[in-house]
Formats: structure tokens, sequence, C-alpha cells
């Protein structure tokens, strides 16, 4: 038979859904000995047992003397296990006293699957053994193929189970990061707010949060960071920080007192390089507006002064979370008239790369928070989102996760 022929056969045997490895090898041993075309009458399956250090016989079928289910034959008695290893097919006379009564003369085996330790060598996972009318070297070459078709199924089913569980992780990972995450929107007196996250891939290490206790309900806080790693490392991180920060606030801690103590956290928790940038902001029933915050080298949000049409930056008060446990973080405040907006952002808003390689900047956020400022919260939470992935929908340069937080007072 054409041995490219015989491979995608051997393939094409193996294509239907079967809970367990050695189900794929009796089918496919099945149909080997079912197919005209190649000159087997029959054949066994042998499994290598770890723990007796055995083969234990699992399936036979065909025309041939049956041998005992669960017959074993150790590997240190049986040298042929070990040199299929390095011949991968074998023609052999047959030395087991068993076999031999069961008439088992001469016989042709291949090892299929992975390779496993065994003391100081390997052996194969399973051992096919085949009876046929000629045993000579065009069998062989029959064999080596059977078996290189047969090991390729079987670890095509790994790569898909494994991928299947990692799928089953990412997935579980994103509901946590979600679960962690407001809703998006959230009204608090005469403030609208609004926020979104878009992780750069799957998960990602950016976070808002808005703090609110029943027993404080005239006290709302707003949080929005980075963790600086990325992918699941970064969102581990987050989930992390999310909750030191939700449990500081329910002890109703000052907000200097709160970011130090997150930060000796994290300076404990996680390695140098693993820092978070933060930005707190809290409101109050204050009718004059009054909105106080601490920056943790977080990007500057903006706030629009509608009534004056000054746009105020809010510049850090100390320095990122994590390498520096001794550092302080000043408390400063601003003021939100009516129509006033703050706008909270992660860098890959601001450092999101177009298609000639420049960055989104924050020049073209303070342009559009200026021009967007009438709309809601949401619309210009939105808006601002859209245009910065537009902007970098071409772009092939480094992306990061995005957040956006607004702020109105209506």
């Amino acid at each position: 038979m054409n041995l490219r022929r015989l491979y995608r056969t051997i393939e094409s045997f193996a294509s239907e859904h079967f809970k367990t490895d050695k189900e794929v090898l009796k089918h496919i041993l099945n149909e080997i000995v079912k197919d005209e075309n190649i000159s087997i009458k029959g054949g066994r399956i042998w499994q290598y047992e770890q723990t007796s250090e055995s083969y234990r016989l699992v399936h036979q079928i065909g025309v041939i003397e049956k041998v005992e289910i669960g017959y074993k034959i150790p590997v240190a008695q049986y040298p042929m296990f070990q040199a299929l290893t390095e011949q991968r097919t074998i023609i052999a006379h047959e030395t087991d006293k068993y076999l031999r009564k069961k008439g088992i003369v001469k016989y042709s085996a291949t090892g299929v699957g992975e390779k496993i330790g065994w003391k100081n060598g390997l052996v194969y996972q399973y051992v096919l053994a085949f009876n046929s009318d000629f045993l000579d070297q065009t069998l062989q070459a029959d064999l080596n193929i059977i078996s290189l078709a047969a090991s390729s199924v079987l670890r095509s089913r790994k790569i898909e189970r494994k991928a299947k569980l990692l799928e089953m992780d990412i997935d579980k990972a994103r509901e946590i990061q979600l679960n962690i995450l407001p809703e998006s929107s959230f009204t608090f007196f005469d403030y609208e707010i609004y926020g979104v996250s878009q992780p750069d891939r799957i998960v990602g290490g950016d976070f808002f949060d808005y703090l609110y206790t029943d027993s404080e309900k005239d006290r709302l806080g707003i949080v929005i960071g980075d963790a600086a790693s990325k992918g699941f490392r970064a969102a581990s991180q987050a989930l992390y920080v999310v909750g030191a920060i939700r449990m500081g606030t329910s002890y109703h801690t000052k907000i200097s007192s709160l970011i130090s103590r997150i930060n000796r956290i994290v300076n404990k928790a996680f390695a140098e390089e693993q820092f978070v940038s933060m930005f707190y902001a809290e409101l109050s029933d204050n009718k004059k507006g009054l909105l106080l915050y601490s920056n943790a080298g977080h990007n500057s949000p903006f706030v629009y002064h509608a009534s004056t049409k000054v746009l105020e930056v809010l510049e850090p008060t100390g320095q990122i979370l994590g390498p520096f446990p001794d550092e302080n973080f000043r408390v400063e405040n601003t003021y939100l008239q009516k129509g006033d907006v703050c706008l909270m952002y992660t860098d890959g808003v601001s450092e999101a790369r177009g298609s000639d390689g420049g960055a989104f900047g924050e020049k073209r956020i303070e342009q559009s928070l200026t021009s967007l400022h009438t709309l809601t919260a949401k619309e210009i939470c939105v808006n601002i989102l859209n245009e910065v992935n537009q902007f970098s929908q071409d772009s092939d340069e480094y992306s990061d996760d995005k957040s956006i937080v607004v702020i109105k007072r209506s």
C-alpha cells in the first residue's frame, strides 16, 4: 500500500470522537485488521503500566489465538520494549513462554504515543503488536507509518485537550476580571459617572472601581489604575489591588493612609518591576463640588471647567505603588461645577500608536474632551475610546489595555 495513503488512512480511522486515547487505538487497530488493503490479520494493544513497570494487554482482535486480557510482561525481562524507542518497529522471534504456548512464534511490534521514562531509559506509552502471513521488511515499513500516524493522532488529541483546558482557564480568568469591574454607569447625587475597560489581550492589568458603602452614602471613591505587566500576570495583580482597596475603604480610612497602605501591600506582594500606577478620587455631597484626589504616579486626569473653558491637569501627588514602601501621598483637591467634566484614563489611551508609529497623545485627549464636554459622561467616554481605537486600528506597534472613567456634574 502507498505509504502516504496509508498515513492518511490511519488518520481517517481516528476522525471520530472518542473519550480516551485507548479507545482511539482500539478503533485504529480494528480498522487496520478489517482493511483488505493492509496485510494484517490480527493485532494486540499493550499499554505501559508505571506502577508495575510492565506492559499490560488491553485489547486484541483478529484471527489469532486469544491471550488473557490483563496479561503483563515486565520491561526488565523483555529487551524489545526498550529497543523500540530506537528502532520504532521490530520483527523478531517470541521469547515469552506464555505467548509461545499461544502459538506466537514470530511477531511484529511498533511503538505508539509518547516516550515515558523507565529507569535509565525510555519506553513507548503503547505498543501495537501485529499478526501477518508476511513478516518482512515491507510490513515493517507499513508498521512505521502506522506508528507515526497513530502517534500523531494521540499528540493532536493531547494538544486539543490542553487547548480546551487553557480556553476554560482563560474564560474563567476573563469572568473573574469582569466581576471585579463595576457596572459602567453610576449616579451619585448630581454626578454622572461612566467607565469602561478594554484589555489588549483576553485579560489585562487595567482596573477601575466605584467605592461606595451603605454606611457612608454621602461619599464615593473612584479609582483607576494600571498594573505594569501584561496578560494574566497583570490581571492577577489588578485583582489583588482592587481587593485591598475595597477592604481599605470599608474601614473608612483616610485617602492618604489608604494609598500608603496599598503601596506597602504591593511592595511586599510583588517584585519591583510589577509596580502599579493609580489615581484615587473622592466625591461627596458638598454643594461646591469638592473633589479630593491622590495621584500615585498615574496619568494625569483632565478637568474641563465649563464656565471658564479652562482645562485643569491633576498632576501626581506621589510615586508609583510598589518600589517605594515609605512614600507619602498628598491629597489635593479641585472643584466640579455644573457642566464640569473630569476625565481619567490609562496609558493605553494616550500611548496608542497610529499607522505612522506616532502616539495618540495627551493633546488629542484634551482636544477631544474640550469638543465633547457638552455630552453625557457615557457619550464622552465611548466617543474618546472609539476615537483611540480608530486611530490605532492599522498599527502593528505595541498596544496596551485601555481604560477611561468620566465624571460629569450635571
